[in-house]
């Protein structure tokens, strides 16, 4: 027996979770998310349709890239993708959301307003790998039109289009500058962090040809990244840097997080707790509402969902658990970050736990 990925190529968290397995060097089988594997195997035991979902050979179902990370990392001896230096853990646990939460935002933009036609036949094959290709082409404009229509709930409208551009290719040059240095985002191992970056940068950003091209052009060396993260060819291997050290590479991408997507987050655990006052008890939903974003000096709206705080939540427990002597340290480096003020101070009085492929308030 082997463990079971169900998950497919152009899946952007499918492209996180199977980076890890690969380079974890887990035995484990992919099984094409098709309509039919949706319909009998998936719903029945998420209860929804979502990838990807890995079965385990103990009899286990684990959904959602994270968790099935932390379960390797958990059972497994050998190296890990989390660090054990304080400031390292942090910046990998703030960059899996960066890229997990936020990114998603450039990844849908370019895939649907510069990759359409191309996703269609993508979609197709997916969801009827047996059909020809006029039949794959005619399902996936049917699946695709609901991802698409996601879209304008994300903040992607002719009004943010322009900063949204902006603020990935600056995103690109910062990063292109780090990978020029350095293999991955702490040295010569993948952290948790490069997990989180490389869902969106690979499944959408890389792999979807117009905008590879984009990528290939003016960041040659994130899609060096890119390639190394997906083409794994020695496991278990490399370090982190020595002595806890952060690359200063990886500043400008980290104030990028706190202009961007911090507030945004104060925002939703704004929601967050109105919601829970007014409705205890009750099923948490995937989205809390609408709320205002900034991006490039450019507003809009998207949708607020609670799942962003239940990872966040991951990084502020980190840092609230730091030992004296750590936290002096981490506060040191985190005052050379401009706008990390936000995350120490961060407010959220509702905890969340996600268990039995729900989210809850503890």
């Amino acid at each position: 027996m082997t463990h079971k990925l169900y998950a497919a190529p152009l899946s952007l968290y499918s492209g996180k979770a199977r980076a890890y397995l690969d380079w974890k060097g887990i035995d484990y089988e992919e099984v094409l998310s098709s309509g039919e594997v949706y319909k009998n195997i998936i719903v029945p035991k998420v209860g929804r349709p979502v990838i990807p979902v890995l079965d385990t050979i103990d009899g286990q179902t684990i959904q959602d890239t994270t968790l099935i990370i932390d379960h390797f990392e958990e059972t497994m001896a050998g190296p890990s993708v989390y660090p054990d230096g304080p400031k390292q853990r942090l910046v990998a646990l703030l960059l899996e959301i960066f890229g997990d939460e936020w990114l998603v935002i450039p990844a849908m933009h370019y895939r649907w307003n510069y990759n359409e036609q191309w996703v269609y036949g993508e979609f197709g094959a997916t969801a009827a790998p047996d059909a020809s290709k006029e039949e794959q082409l005619a399902i996936g404009r049917e699946r695709g039109a609901n991802f698409k229509g996601f879209c304008p709930i994300l903040g992607i409208n002719a009004d943010t289009i322009p900063a949204i551009e902006a603020s990935y290719e600056t995103l690109l040059a910062d990063l292109d500058q780090h990978f020029s240095a350095h293999d991955y985002l702490l040295g010569s191992r993948p952290s948790i962090g490069d997990y989180g970056l490389i869902g969106p940068l690979y499944a959408h950003l890389y792999r979807d040809p117009a905008s590879g091209e984009i990528m290939k052009r003016l960041a040659p060396q994130v899609a060096a990244w890119v390639e190394r993260m997906v083409n794994v060819t020695a496991p278990l291997s490399g370090e982190f840097l020595a002595d806890d050290e952060v690359p200063e590479t990886l500043i400008p991408v980290l104030e990028r997080m706190m202009k961007e997507q911090m507030p945004f987050l104060q925002k939703t655990a704004d929601m967050l707790s109105a919601w829970a006052a007014a409705n205890e008890g009750a099923d948490i939903p995937r989205a809390l509402g609408m709320t205002d974003f900034n991006m490039e000096g450019v507003s809009g709206q998207r949708i607020a969902p609670p799942f962003s705080l239940w990872m966040l939540q991951r990084a502020l427990d980190h840092y609230q658990k730091l030992s004296e002597v750590d936290k002096v340290s981490v506060d040191q480096f985190l005052a050379s970050v401009d706008g990390a003020v936000d995350f120490q101070h961060f407010r959220q009085e509702r905890r969340l736990a996600f268990k039995q492929f729900k989210l809850l308030l503890e």
